[in-house]
């Protein structure tokens, strides 16, 4: 029998919510603070899954500016209802706006409405449920203290986009004392009322809990099984770890399936990809689901669902920049208030204009990124730039966040630069100079080992400096709940030289640097 490998969204996609329209399933992940917010994804087998766009893809939907690395959006969750598609989301640590919102849209690949922004929802985490009555449901959770949190539950007008009527506390955790009670979905199975939320913490101890109700404004009893899925007994060298945070869909043919996150460590307990997106089959015995059925733990693989497979097609390696706008896989750090990339003035190039903004502050820099997906990678970019001042510099990134970064970069001189931050303090590992011309910067990882690479147009690549320790980009290291991210990226005084990439390369890793 055919079977798909998880996970089905490799690389930074964490806190997955799916729901199914027909024959096409619809899934989005949390973004945090990186702009266009809250991509979308669609699938015709559960497997193959192609971007069709972002839910917050305007900077008027999304205001990020000052947001700190790890805030930002949180936890989206994406329902259907009456040709409407739902999406309600957090917006965390704001400084221009936080909170609850919902927004919504009749085609998922957009255009999605302004954010209806809930001041009288308390929380994070929000879900949505329509019951078969018509009436509609709010669920979040929300602290009460010291990492304990409830689920609360009030009627969602879809109408006004408004929570209406009594709001009631349903559940306050399977393990008590509970810590971090939340991602709370509700469902409705053979009229029992099914409510799956995630505890333990987003981490090692990640889980997923459930309880049910014969009402939907319970009382719900937790389940005996309690926690239905977790990792943590497993141990810390298994291959898979921090599995929680699930959201159901059940398929045309009646199967069941959860997405969920978890985490692939490697090089000891250290995760550098992040909280990824994983597909689990799912039963139901006496009323509650069962997790991967049969062996209680999220698998590399399984068979395929019963559904007709519908691969896309694949992702070209590298990018040209020939298209006239970026693809849905690159990313800005918060929301840009002003244009600094073009792939028009320069037919084939992404032209980066350098500004003072820094990757080491909470503040938009002249920086483009996609996600590290693989734990064995190359990345690599062609450049053109000639540096006329001190401190102009471009060239390619891995970051965590403002304290945890490598930076690779051409500055004045031809002077090729290695840097690693760690904790908030630069150490330079390596430099070169290079001729004038075009230049190949590339950085690899093969598991926790890494190693730049440059080279002079069309030369042989040459690595520079020693291999370096990938762990300092961890999550454990450099804490935050996102995955490494690689970037292209600008810095200097404005009105300074352009950058010019002819193309950036991304693949897994299968021999040296350009083999």
């Amino acid at each position: 029998m055919a079977q798909f490998s998880n996970p089905v969204l490799p690389g930074s996609h964490p806190d997955p919510s799916v729901c199914r329209v027909g024959p096409d399933y619809y899934l989005v992940t949390s973004t945090f603070e990186y702009f266009p917010g809250l991509p979308v994804f669609h699938s015709r087998d559960l497997v193959h899954w192609q971007q069709a766009g972002h839910v917050l893809d305007r900077p008027s939907q999304l205001p990020l500016q000052g947001v700190r690395a790890s805030g930002g959006l949180y936890a989206p969750t994406i329902r259907h209802h009456d040709g409407v598609f739902y999406v309600v989301c957090t917006l965390v640590h704001g400084t221009r706006e936080s909170g609850n919102f919902v927004v919504t849209a009749t085609d998922p690949a957009g255009a999605w409405s302004e954010p209806h922004w809930l001041p009288e929802a308390a929380g994070f985490d929000p879900s949505l449920f329509f019951d078969d009555d018509g009436r509609a449901w709010w669920t979040a959770t929300r602290e009460i203290r010291d990492g304990r949190n409830e689920i609360y539950l009030r009627e969602f007008d879809p109408g006004s986009l408004s929570l209406v009527g009594d709001e009631h506390v349903v559940f306050r955790g399977a393990v008590q004392p509970s810590l971090w009670l939340e991602a709370p979905h509700l469902y409705k199975v053979d009229d029992r009322y099914v409510l799956v939320c995630a505890e333990g913490g987003t981490d090692f101890e990640h889980s997923v809990v459930v309880a049910t109700a014969d009402e939907v404004t319970g009382p719900y009893r937790g389940s005996r099984l309690n926690p239905v899925l977790t990792h943590r007994h497993l141990g810390r060298a298994h291959p898979i770890a921090a599995t929680g945070h699930a959201d159901l869909v059940r398929t045309q043919h009646g199967q069941w399936y959860a997405v969920l996150l978890a985490t692939r460590p490697h090089g000891g307990y250290f995760d550098n990809l992040g909280r990824e997106t994983f597909l689990v089959p799912v039963s139901w015995e006496e009323g509650g689901p069962v997790f991967s059925p049969g062996t209680g733990r999220v698998e590399a693989a399984y068979p395929v669902p019963d559904l007709p497979a519908h691969p896309w097609p694949e992702p070209a390696e590298t990018d040209d920049f020939d298209a006239p706008e970026l693809g849905p896989e690159w990313m800005f750090l918060r929301t840009p208030e002003e244009v600094f990339w073009s792939l028009t003035d320069r037919p084939g190039h992404l032209r980066l204009r350098p500004r003072p903004e820094p990757m080491t502050a909470a503040v938009t820099p002249s920086l483009v990124l996609r996600r590290q997906q693989h734990q064995d990678f190359h990345a690599s970019c062609s450049l053109e730039f000639s540096p006329a001042e001190p401190g102009e510099a471009a060239g390619l990134v891995l970051r965590q966040n403002e304290d945890h970064h490598v930076r690779l970069l051409l500055g004045a001189g031809r002077e090729v630069t290695l840097v690693c931050r760690v904790a908030g303090k630069d150490e330079v590992l390596a430099r070169t100079t290079l001729p004038s011309g075009a230049v190949r910067l590339g950085l690899e990882a093969s598991g926790q080992s890494c190693q730049a690479w440059v080279a002079a147009g069309s030369e042989a690549w040459r690595p520079l400096g020693a291999p370096f320790d990938g762990r300092v980009l961890s999550t454990q290291i450099a804490g935050g709940f996102t995955g490494v991210h690689i970037g292209l990226f600008a810095t200097g005084s404005t009105g300074g030289a352009w950058a010019d990439f002819d193309s950036f390369t991304y693949r897994t890793l299968t021999g040296i640097a350009g083999e």
